[in-house]
């Protein structure tokens, strides 16, 4: 059986890793965990913001919403409140298919 990587997964990501995936600055995460009740990162000692993978899938959702669908902030919250389970299953399938299209692309690319 041939050898196959693993994902890596982190148990927490500092605020820059963040601000690198979502290629925004800090005070926008800042903002939105104010303002997202769903958003808990943990602080440390010197008060830095440690994320977790729920944390990123959180994220991940509040983007989806704000920036692609075009909801306001509050329309985000109450869509969040109401719709919390029906978000999350659409976000994983949102993320499974982003992976397919990268396979694909790459595929293509070697074509």
């Amino acid at each position: 059986m041939p050898y196959k990587e693993r994902d890596i997964n982190k148990m927490y990501y500092t605020m820059g890793e963040v601000t690198e995936m979502f290629n925004v600055n800090a005070s926008q995460i800042r903002f939105y965990e104010k303002e997202f009740d769903i958003l808990q990162p943990k602080k440390n000692k010197k008060g830095n913001r440690l994320f977790t993978p729920e944390d990123i899938e959180n994220l991940k959702i509040i983007f989806n919403l704000v920036d692609e669908k075009g909801f306001t902030l509050k329309g985000a919250k109450d869509y969040l409140k109401n719709n919390k389970s029906g978000v999350k299953e659409n976000q994983k399938i949102i993320d499974s298919l982003e992976k397919l299209k990268g396979f694909l692309v790459g595929l293509a690319e070697e074509l």
